[in-house]
């Protein structure tokens, strides 16, 4: 295809563990807006212009879809299974059960293995794929390191038995990793977290830096097609934002490039997902030229404004006062 990139030209970050994986990686998660038809389509146009990370979900509700087009393109010899790093989660209602998860994701995205395995949410709180932001499950309860740190045995044991390679965790904090970390056997090699330039959670991700952990940035030019449940009169819209703007003018290109240009220097792994075969592969070529000015991501780094996206509130438990109970605000984990 004329819009190929090389992947061995785009730049790697390297684990804890030694392995090497693309700076970027291409989200399949499509809000409400899209159907898993639509999603499967642009994975499949992405691995022929060259991406070679995919972060999935069992939540998601495409991974049999996602699975069909990987089949296809081992079949007729586009990528082998080997080349491409495959990301999915297990989701709240599963806590219990890791492996049966693993296996069905495995099944469904039709690998022999999974690269990295993520906890998708610190806590068991589950609730209905696209429901209202006001709805509560009278079952969800506050985080417990001692369930969090059983699914983690689980995640453990998936690494024992070959299903998976690495561990990750998702939408934690340093409280949190705080009170697990000294409790596990195989260190996660990754953290995905919302960053984008107005939500850089600059402590955290030094935390993780500091630990080995690789952050993983979902959500990194801002999600202006974010769900209208999950929008707030309050939130900034990073790409608007003037000093985005003026260095995307000096670059000759949409401010959107800017955000994942600075992700991607900053050192977190940015996971940009579109369904349009033109802003996908701008997102890879991005990697591959002209980077931001040392001045430039300075000036990323003024724009910071605490502005989280993903609040979460439909995990809140009986008794919380507001979705900052789930992000230990406070810097102490929220009973």
């Amino acid at each position: 295809m004329s819009n190929f990139i090389n992947p061995a030209i785009v730049p790697k970050m390297k684990l804890y563990t030694g392995e090497e994986i693309p700076c970027i990686g291409m989200g399949t998660f499509g809000s409400d807006r899209f159907t898993a038809e639509q999603v499967s389509a642009a994975v499949a146009g992405a691995i022929r212009c060259g991406y070679r990370m995919f972060d999935c979900a069992a939540c998601y509700g495409n991974e049999d879809q996602i699975g069909k087009v990987f089949a296809e393109a081992f079949k007729e010899g586009v990528v082998e299974r080997k080349d491409l790093y495959v990301m999915t989660k297990v989701w709240n209602d599963m806590h219990d059960r890791v492996e049966e998860s693993c296996r069905k994701s495995i099944v469904d995205l039709q690998s022999e293995y999974i690269d990295l395995f993520f906890i998708h949410w610190p806590f068991a709180n589950y609730h209905a794929p696209g429901c209202d932001v006001d709805s509560r499950n009278p079952d969800s309860k506050p985080f417990s390191p001692e369930a969090y740190c059983k699914t983690y045995k689980q995640c453990e044991e998936l690494v024992k038995k070959g299903l998976i390679k690495s561990i990750g965790m998702s939408n934690m904090t340093i409280p949190k990793l705080e009170a697990v970390l000294p409790h596990i056997e195989i260190m996660p090699v990754a953290c995905e977290m919302e960053l984008h330039p107005c939500f850089q959670q600059q402590e955290l991700f030094d935390y993780l830096v500091e630990h080995k952990i690789q952050p993983i940035g979902f959500m990194p030019i801002g999600s202006p097609t974010r769900p209208e449940r999950d929008m707030c009169p309050e939130d900034v819209a990073d790409i608007q934002l003037p000093e985005m703007k003026a260095i995307a003018e000096a670059h000759g290109v949409h401010p959107a490039v800017i955000a994942l240009k600075w992700a991607v220097q900053r050192g977190q792994i940015p996971i940009p997902f579109s369904v349009y075969e033109a802003e996908y592969v701008s997102n890879l070529k991005l990697t591959t030229e002209d980077p931001l000015t040392e001045a430039e991501m300075e000036t990323i780094k003024t724009l910071e404004k605490n502005n989280r996206l993903v609040k979460g509130q439909v995990f809140l438990w009986e008794g919380a006062e507001s979705w900052e109970d789930l992000w230990d605000i406070d810097g102490t984990i929220t009973k």
